[in-house]
């Protein structure tokens, strides 16, 4: 972990609550070993592109489509949890992000509750580690600058008792810049 993942870790306050640690990494988010991997969803949780299907397919297509279906879909940044099946990740959280229209629309609450939401369902599972993809920049158009900069400052702001790791996987070096600048800013 970096030298900045180091000062993200302070001191524990009277309920033992720190900030974990974060760091940036360029990756196949299917591949880490991570208690739980955060998937860029679409609100039926029925697979699709992006990181998305790479997550349907590499855990599983059948059969996480068939755990996501029980778990009647999700709102945007909201986010819900099913087993990792085939995937290193023993959970696998599900997020909605939000379709970028300009920025008038509530999209950066949105799409910060993606991660606070996620990070909240990862910790009710006792899951140490996480793995965010970069939620709503590839399809639905959210500026991965920005995004970058949501999902720093708002994982920057939660505390855990639980959640010691947090990576935010780049699946391009363009990304993975916007998050090591941000990393490195706050």
């Amino acid at each position: 972990m970096s030298t900045q993942g180091d000062r993200d870790a302070g001191a524990a306050g009277p309920t033992g609550h720190r900030p974990p640690k974060l760091a940036a990494v360029l990756a196949d988010i299917t591949t880490l070993q991570v208690d739980a991997v955060v998937n860029a969803a679409n609100r039926a949780l029925a697979g699709g592109g992006g990181v998305d299907g790479a997550i349907h397919r590499a855990a599983g297509a059948a059969t996480l489509r068939a755990a996501c279906r029980a778990l009647g879909g999700c709102e945007p940044g909201d986010a819900k949890a099913t087993p990792g099946f085939r995937l290193p990740a023993r959970w696998i959280v599900h997020t909605v992000g939000p379709v970028w229209n300009g920025g008038s629309r509530g999209e950066e609450t949105v799409l910060s509750s993606c991660y606070r939401r996620s990070f909240e369902v990862a910790e009710s599972l006792g899951a140490g580690s996480i793995a965010f993809p970069a939620i709503s920049t590839g399809v639905y158009g959210f500026p991965s600058e920005r995004a970058a900069e949501i999902a720093v400052h708002t994982l920057r702001s939660l505390r855990s008792a639980v959640v010691r790791e947090v990576l935010l996987v780049a699946f391009d070096t363009s990304t993975l810049g916007y998050y090591r600048r941000r990393l490195a800013s706050d």
